[in-house]
C-alpha cells in the first residue's frame, strides 16, 4: 500500500462524481430497467384498460422494486463475486456493502409507497412482489426454486399493471404466465452463464421460446376488456403482434441455438443479454396480443433506448 510522509497510509483519491456515477449505473443495471415499464403496460392492456396516473405510479413502483432487486443481488452474491466479478462494483470497493444494502431497503419502500398511492389493488400486487424479489435474492437464486421465483415476479409485475386499473384481473393472468414462462428460461440459462457447459439449458429455454411466440403470434388473443375486436382493428392488432412475436423468437432463438451447439461461457451469456432483450419484444406482442397494438409498439420502442444505454454505461 502506498504510504506517505512518515510511513502512515496515504490516503485514498477522492473518487469523482462521474465515476461514482458510473459504479451506481452499473450496480442497478440501469439498461434493464428499460425492461420493466412494458410489464406495467402489457398488464394495463390486458385489462381493457388506457393507461393513467395509476399506471404511472405503478411503473414507478415496478422500476424502483426491480432495482432494490440488482442491489440486494449484488450484496447478496458479494463473496462469490469477490472470486468470479472482481471487476463490480462492490468486490472493486467502488461501493459499500452497507450502501448497496440501504439502496435495495430504500428502494423497496419507495416501490411499495408509490404502489400504495396507485390504490388498494396495486399494493396487494406489490406486495408479494417485493417480497418475491428479496426471498429470491437472499435465499432462492441458487436452489432450484429459483427460476420460478423469478418467473413469480416477473409475472406479478405484470400483474400490476393490470391491478393498477379498474378493469378486471383475470385476461391478465394468460400474458403474466406466458411472461412468467420466458423469464423463467432466461433465468435457466443465465444460472450457467459464468461456466458454461450446458447444452440442456439453452435446449429447454429455445423450446419453450418457441412455444411462447406460437402462442402469442397465431392465438386468437384476449378480450380486451368486454370488447370484442372486428375488422380493420383485428388485422391491424394481428399485424403488430404477429411482427412482434416474430421478433422475439428470432432475438433470443438464435443466440440460444448457438448455446447449443456451443455451450461456451461467451455464447452463453449473449443468450441470457438476448432473452433479456427479447423480453421488451414479448412484452409489446403481449400488448398487441390483449387488442392495444398502440401499446404493444410504445413498449417496444424501448428497446432501441436501452441499447444505446448499455452501449453507453458498457464502453464510458
Amino acid at each position: 500500500m502506498p504510504t506517505a510522509a512518515g510511513g502512515a497510509p496515504a490516503a485514498r483519491p477522492p473518487r469523482s462524481a462521474a465515476a461514482t456515477a458510473r459504479a451506481w449505473a452499473e450496480l442497478l443495471r440501469i439498461p434493464a430497467v428499460f425492461t420493466v415499464p412494458g410489464d406495467v403496460l402489457a398488464g394495463t392492456a390486458a385489462a381493457g384498460a388506457r393507461a393513467g396516473r395509476s399506471t404511472a405510479l405503478a411503473i414507478g413502483a415496478s422500476v424502483c422494486l426491480y432495482e432494490a432487486g440488482m442491489a440486494l443481488n449484488d450484496w447478496a452474491d458479494r463473496d462469490e463475486d469477490a472470486v468470479q466479478r472482481p471487476q463490480r462494483p462492490l468486490p472493486s470497493g467502488r461501493i459499500r456493502p452497507r450502501a448497496a444494502l440501504a439502496a435495495a431497503g430504500t428502494l423497496s419502500v419507495a416501490g411499495l409507497a408509490l404502489a400504495a398511492c396507485a390504490g388498494r389493488r396495486t399494493f396487494a400486487v406489490a406486495a408479494p412482489l417485493a417480497a418475491t424479489v428479496w426471498a429470491y435474492d437472499l435465499k432462492l437464486k441458487h436452489t432450484p426454486a429459483g427460476p420460478v421465483a423469478m418467473a413469480a415476479a416477473r409475472s406479478l409485475d405484470l400483474l400490476l399493471g393490470a391491478a393498477a386499473t379498474d378493469g378486471p384481473l383475470r385476461p391478465a393472468l394468460a400474458p403474466a404466465a406466458l411472461l412468467g414462462s420466458h423469464t423463467c428460461a432466461v433465468t435457466l440459462v443465465s444460472r450457467r452463464e459464468a461456466e458454461g457447459g450446458s447444452t440442456t439449458a439453452p435446449l429447454v429455454a429455445l423450446v419453450a421460446t418457441a412455444a411462447v411466440a406460437t402462442t402469442v403470434s397465431g392465438g386468437a388473443g384476449v378480450l380486451r376488456g368486454a370488447k370484442v375486436l372486428r375488422g380493420a382493428d383485428v388485422s391491424r392488432e394481428g399485424a403488430v403482434r404477429s411482427a412482434l412475436a416474430l421478433g422475439y423468437g428470432v432475438t433470443f432463438a438464435r443466440p440460444l441455438a448457438h448455446a447449443v451447439l456451443n455451450p461456451s461461457p461467451v455464447l452463453t451469456q449473449r443468450a441470457v443479454g438476448a432473452g433479456i432483450r427479447a423480453t421488451i419484444a414479448l412484452q409489446g406482442a403481449l400488448a398487441a396480443w390483449a387488442g392495444a397494438p398502440g401499446t404493444g409498439l410504445l413498449a417496444t420502442a424501448l428497446a432501441p433506448v436501452a441499447a444505446r444505454l448499455a452501449r453507453r454505461v458498457s464502453t464510458t
